[in-house]
């Protein structure tokens, strides 16, 4: 037998009643007097208080007020359902006290059952007049707010999404970006259809939109699972360069930190109470710019300090710290400013050191703060200005992570630690990396607390896997984002987009660190304690020997004055007795000067007479500021190279097994050296080198 065979024999049985489906008006009449008749009955043969039946209908009667008011509904519904209560309490208490098998309770009955059915179907057109009127101001209020233009705009994409994606969207509002770079939709798919049914199409939807070059169409959730906003970006606003905003007002941890901004040119805020943070992006596209605009968020916020680690010989918080430490920035009221941030290591014993101190201060806080905790109901340490966060930013921390090098492991290891036991205590990390390879993210650790997560691409494609960097977000393409300074950035609150960081310069950054130094608070007892020494002297002389050295060009070719940015703590050293290693150092110079003939010690009472002294070569002069066993060291390789000079590179690398002297450390000493008349350069360029004074005149 055929299904229409079956469905006509079902229905020639009988009326099927729905059992679920709520009373109408008919059968809620029908209810309401067959209730009120047999309650009367009953009470009538038991002899039931007459009083009871009126209590349960004024109960009735405020419940359905009650509920009505919840649902909002009319007045006039409210008033009907009421009155029907009551009425038939009123009718079932006077027939238990009359009879109700009476020609006079039966009629009233039937009366009363017609008064409820006509009243309950009045009030039930009201209320869906009511809702229709509700539902047609909605509309009129969405059609009033589309515009010709927006109208257009719907009826472009519903078609669009139909024809690309075979999707049926209803388009509920169109809004346009106040900065006029785009628009976004809201969209209602039909059929139960998710946003990144659409988000998948990303990229055939902006080209079948002829948008400009840079310009997407990005799909993202809307207000609940059944909505999606795609946002239309028809102005590259990434292709312009924007300078880092002139705005240094009080930020928070809480409040988020502003990093960059999206397409639509609106800030995007990094949440990192909790979370931490990988930046990659190979050379030339904008990292280290965007290490310094993270760092001046952090130098703005007045709950977060912030401790810098730089291998490359501190470049990326030596300009946070230099102005500071040389004196260069006076506050108006004229205290001294503090550096940017709050500790900087650019050597390995001064990393480890402060990882140390890290690990220390969150193990610290774990037991110092337990009653903090207990008070607060929570596992979470409250950060506020009275105990900071502290952010640890690693530049090329992932390659320290990935590195095979016996000694830089133990690095990665502490920097392990510290993400995996700091988090409730309020320690997080930033790491940067060279690229989005399997190498960096194949650390479970970072993958899992990194959620926040920076590609900048530059237009690089090289290293650059985005689908590794962004699992699960489609439609992302290295040539999206060409310009430097720009890429991709995902975050808990936002999935991963377009975006580009601001331009901060040198000048800014001092700018910066002069409005900030009074905002930064200081580190908590427990903590200090906890870091001790280490931490409290962070800033001493011998601590922070190794700034200067740093000069502002790393060329022998340009090596005729020094920067402003050279930094000569040494002259702050006080005296100390003699080591083992300045005892080794002064033979050795003795033993120069006894070979080549150099001058006596000017110093001495026989120093001899002036043309003594002008003759040879006065390595007895360098006491004091300069006096080092590598210096020495570097001193006596010039000499011995006799008329045909020697290079700063070929100086380093004699002495960077013993001393571990860079590059940078000697062109800051042939400087020194030409400035009063020890050494002379000669040529010009990649053939440029130095030649001690004693040959020079040779030539």
């Amino acid at each position: 037998m055929s299904s229409t065979a079956t469905a006509k024999k079902n229905n020639s049985s009988g009326p099927v009643l729905d059992w679920a489906a709520g009373h109408g008006p008919v059968t809620g009449a029908l209810s309401a007097t067959t209730g009120a008749f047999a309650v009367a009955t009953t009470g009538a043969a038991t002899a039931m208080p007459p009083g009871w039946a009126l209590a349960v209908g004024a109960a009735g009667a405020l419940g359905h007020t009650v509920v009505g008011l919840r649902v909002r509904n009319a007045g006039r519904t409210l008033a009907t359902r009421a009155a029907s209560w009551l009425v038939g309490a009123g009718w079932t208490t006077w027939a238990m006290t009359n009879g109700p098998l009476t020609w006079a309770a039966l009629g009233s009955l039937a009366t009363m059952g017609v008064g409820i059915g006509a009243a309950a179907r009045s009030a039930a057109l009201f209320e869906e007049a009511r809702e229709e009127e509700a539902i047609s101001v909605e509309q009129r209020a969405i059609a009033q707010e589309l515009s010709v233009e927006r109208r257009a705009i719907a009826a472009e994409w519903v078609e669009r999404i139909q024809r690309i994606c075979h999707i049926t969207v209803r388009v509920l509002g169109v809004e346009m970006w106040e900065t006029g770079a785009g628009y976004s939709l809201d969209l209602e798919p039909q059929g139960g259809v998710t946003y990144d049914r659409i988000a998948q199409h990303s990229v055939v939807l902006s080209a079948d939109a002829k948008l400009p070059h840079g310009c997407t169409a990005t799909a993202s959730p809307g207000i609940h699972q059944g909505r999606t906003i795609l946002d239309v970006t028809t102005v590259n606003v990434l292709e312009e360069k924007r300078d880092y905003p002139a705005d240094y007002s009080t930020l928070s941890i809480h409040t988020g930190i502003p990093w960059g901004y999206r397409t639509n040119a609106e800030q995007i805020r990094v949440y990192l109470r909790e979370q931490c943070a990988l930046i990659v992006g190979p050379t030339g596209s904008g990292k280290t710019n965007m290490v310094h605009g993270i760092l001046a968020g952090f130098a703005r916020a007045e709950d977060m300090l912030t401790w810098v680690i730089d291998l490359n010989a501190g470049s990326a918080g030596l300009p946070w710290v230099l102005p500071a430490l040389n004196g260069e920035l006076v506050r108006e009221d004229g205290k001294p400013v503090r550096p940017g941030v709050d500790w900087l290591a650019g050597t390995y014993d001064e990393a480890l050191t402060m990882l140390d101190a890290a690990v220390r201060v969150a193990k610290q806080r774990k037991m110092g703060y337990q009653d903090l905790l207990s008070k607060s109901n929570t596992d979470l340490l409250p950060i506020s200005p009275r105990i900071p966060q502290i952010m640890l930013v690693i530049d090329e921390g992932a390659e320290i992570l990935a590195s095979q090098d016996r000694q830089i492991r133990k690095l990665g290891e502490k920097i392990l630690e510290v993400i995996r036991i700091a988090r409730a205590m309020g320690v997080r990390t930033v790491l940067t990396a060279l690229g989005a390879t399997g190498s960096v993210l194949s650390n479970l650790m970072i993958r899992r607390e990194a959620k926040v997560r920076v590609a900048l691409t530059g237009g690089e494609t090289e290293g650059m896997d985005l689908s590794k960097m962004f699992p699960g977000r489609r439609g992302l393409r290295v040539d999206q984002a060409p310009h430097k300074g720009a890429g991709f950035m995902g975050t808990p609150e936002s999935p991963a987009a377009l975006f580009k960081g601001w331009r901060i310069l040198p000048n800014q950054i001092r700018e910066v660190t002069a409005a900030t130094s009074d905002r930064h608070p200081l580190l908590d007892d427990v903590s200090a304690k906890a870091a001790g020494p280490a931490y409290a002297r962070r800033w001493d002389a011998e601590r922070t020997a190794w700034m200067r050295d740093q000069v502002t060009t790393d060329d022998a070719s340009d090596g005729s004055s020094d920067g402003p940015g050279t930094l000569r703590l040494s002259a702050l050293s006080s005296a100390q007795p003699e080591s083992a290693e300045e005892e080794l150092a002064r033979r050795f110079r003795e033993e120069i000067d006894a070979q080549f003939g150099t001058a006596p010690d000017p110093n001495t009472a026989d120093g001899g007479d002036e043309s003594d002294r002008s003759a040879g070569l006065n390595l007895s002069a360098l006491r004091g500021e300069q006096d080092s066993p590598a210096q020495q060291a570097a001193l006596a390789l010039l000499l011995a190279a006799g008329r045909e000079g020697t290079g700063a590179s070929a100086i380093a690398r004699a002495l960077a097994d013993q001393y571990g002297t860079t590059r940078q450390t000697v062109v800051g000493w042939l400087k020194t050296w030409m400035r009063d008349g020890t050494a002379a350069r000669v040529g010009e360029g990649t053939k440029a080198r130095y030649v001690h004074r004693s040959h020079a005149s040779d030539d």
